[in-house]
């Protein structure tokens, strides 16, 4: 009985060691189910308070205090004299901020009557910012008139999240005058907005999209400044509390004459002429004129331009997308003749006296090259044969010199190559050798080919900045001044902070000792009795030029026809170069009228109005007999 009582003892123990077993465990999970909890709580605690503390911090800040970025404006744009080309003006734009609308389909139903806009459109603005956060400003319409932004601004509870912004947009002070060179701003692209500094740039900022605008965005664009201004739970607009005023961008002068450049787009617009128009100073390398024709109507670009416009002017065949002072390549026609003569007088191959008879026409080959004047010049000597521009002279020295020394002495004097002036996609030229051709062309140089290379025809090409480039350095005696459109950049207190000083790029050597003979010759083109040029004369001004025909295309079916009746694509181009005075060259102006026809009567006159405004008030005998007319 004992025994019994023990064993069933011992039982009730061991049941009992293995309940308390299983409920240490219990107790043991739950504890670490506990502190898994705590530890939870306490990591998420530190996350939101510690790693998370700042930002969250700015949100609730941000649900009370709102900062808005200020544009800075942009500095000024000024021509020599410092007139102002470009400033700025205030313009006031209505902007959604999404975030304080809770029904934006509803808002933009009354606001579309408002703005007079369609709803699609302020729908389509919206969407192209879809990226942005919503507590940045989206641009729904800009430079709104007064009455809108006034019914706004007295309405403003019916449009919650809807604000009015005030941003600098550009005045162009004499219209479309200089339109390739200046540029025009337009909103950045995402792909631009990639590419730029996001502390600097975000959606919807106004960017140089092409000219100077773009080449100095970093001068122009300035530094943004920022307000911090109190709102309440609906996110209307209660107080200002801080206000950190914008830096303006930097000022630009540029070396260009605003009346001159003014002169010579009229000039070209008179007649509706294509081409450009080109003046430097010879002894600097400073600009005076960039005139590309016809000019870029800039207004259309500002806000974006629409398709209807963009079409017409990518259709127009006198192509004013392109500017034509340095993106468009032409033969240089007889222009290039000073190369040829250049060339033969360096090597030796002519000296000044050189005399050769031209009959009209010169044969090599089993080819005849005939010379402009039918009736042949007869024996010419250097000087006359630049005055009166004669081809079969030019014939006979480029076929002696060579056409890779031609190309030689033509890099010389800036063709061939770019010549580094601050304007955008500038083309190189084509100053071609033999080597260039079997590179290019794959074919083997014919000797042939130099004679239309002597005379400025053949695989030349060249730019209007180029010829007059070429010009100025004949001008000027042997050195080639890197052309320069910017005269200084100055900060908005008038600290001057980058001066751009004349710059040689290079400088002739001993050749430059025949300049003079050349010199001569382009003064018997002007104020000789047989040059081409004798209607560019001035009384009182001594100049020297030369006149130049580029072939567009050799068409046999046309030459019957008198030029006012060839079709205007088929014509040739004209060309005048010149600098004066003579005595003591001060400018060099170079005009091309594409299908012009010829020099002297295509692009002569527009040349000699030019330099007749240059000299306005320093020819007093000249001027005298005008006012006696």
């Amino acid at each position: 009985m004992k025994w019994t009582s023990y064993k069933k003892l011992e039982e009730l123990n061991e049941h009992d060691d293995a309940a308390l077993d299983i409920l240490k465990r219990r107790l043991m999970f739950v504890g670490v189910v506990i502190v898994c909890f705590v530890t939870i709580i306490f990591t998420r605690l530190w996350f939101l308070q510690v790693h998370k503390g700042a930002e969250y911090k700015e949100r609730a800040e941000n649900n009370r205090v709102r900062k808005g970025t200020i544009v800075a404006p942009r500095g000024a744009i000024l021509d020599r004299k410092g007139r102002e080309l470009v400033t700025n003006r205030p313009s006031f734009n209505v902007v959604l901020v999404r975030e304080d609308s809770n029904d934006v389909d509803e808002l933009l139903k009354k606001l579309s009557s408002v703005l007079d806009v369609d709803i699609s459109t302020l729908w389509e603005k919206i969407r192209e910012a879809g990226h942005t956060p919503r507590h940045i400003p989206i641009r729904l319409l800009e430079d709104v008139d007064w009455q809108t932004l006034a019914y706004v601004e007295n309405h403003n509870q019916e449009f919650p999240g809807i604000r009015i912004e005030a941003t600098p947009v550009r005045v162009y002070h004499y219209g479309d005058l200089i339109a390739h060179g200046l540029g025009y701003l337009g909103e950045i692209s995402k792909k631009e907005l990639a590419a730029r500094d996001p502390k600097i740039y975000q959606g919807g900022d106004l960017i140089g999209k092409m000219g100077l605008e773009r080449l100095r965005e970093k001068d122009l664009r300035g530094e943004k400044g920022a307000s911090y201004m109190e709102v309440n739970a609906r996110g209307f607009e209660q107080q200002l509390l801080k206000d950190v005023e914008p830096l303006p961008g930097n000022d630009i002068q540029l070396t260009l004459d605003a009346e001159l450049q003014k002169a010579a787009e009229d000039l070209m617009a008179d007649g509706d002429k294509a081409g450009a128009v080109v003046a430097m100073e010879v002894k600097t390398g400073r600009m005076l004129v960039t005139a590309s024709s016809p000019v870029l109507p800039i207004g259309q670009f500002v806000g974006g331009i629409s398709h209807k416009n963009w079409n017409a002017l990518l259709e127009n065949p006198k192509h004013p997308l392109i500017n034509k002072v340095v993106q468009a390549m032409y033969p240089p026609g007889s222009t290039y003749k000073m190369i040829t003569a250049m060339a033969g007088l360096a090597t030796g191959v002519i000296d000044q006296n050189t005399v050769l008879y031209c009959p009209g026409h010169y044969s090599f080959g089993n080819r005849r090259y005939h010379c402009w004047k039918r009736g042949g010049h007869g024996a010419v000597n250097l000087k006359r044969a630049i005055s009166e521009s004669c081809d079969v002279y030019f014939y006979q020295v480029g076929l002696r010199v060579g056409v890779d020394r031609l190309a030689e002495f033509a890099n010389k004097f800036g063709l061939g190559h770019k010549s580094g002036i601050e304007m955008e996609h500038e083309k190189s030229g084509v100053a071609p050798t033999k080597a260039w051709k079997k590179k290019v062309k794959g074919r083997k140089w014919q000797e042939g080919e130099t004679l239309s290379v002597a005379i400025g025809q053949g695989f030349n090409l060249v730019t209007p900045l180029q010829v007059c480039q070429m010009t100025a350095t004949i001008a000027n005696g042997g050195t080639q001044y890197l052309p320069q459109i910017i005269e200084k950049v100055t900060n908005p207190d008038g600290k001057v902070l980058e001066q751009f000083a004349p710059k040689v790029v290079s400088e002739l050597g001993p050749e430059r000792k025949f300049l003079h003979f050349i010199q001569e010759g382009m003064r018997e083109v002007v104020q000789g009795k047989r040059g081409t040029a004798r209607k560019v004369r001035i009384k009182g001004l001594t100049i020297a030029g030369k006149t130049g025909t580029a072939q567009v295309v050799r068409l046999k079916q046309y030459k019957h026809l008198k030029e006012k009746d060839i079709p205007y694509k088929y014509r040739d181009h004209a060309w005048f170069t010149c600098f004066a005075p003579v005595e003591d060259p001060e400018i060099a102006v170079t005009v091309l009228v594409e299908h012009g026809l010829h020099g002297g009567s295509g692009a002569g006159p527009v040349a000699r109005a030019l330099l007749d405004k240059y000299f306005e008030g320093r020819l007093p005998l000249y001027q005298e007999e005008e006012k006696g007319k």
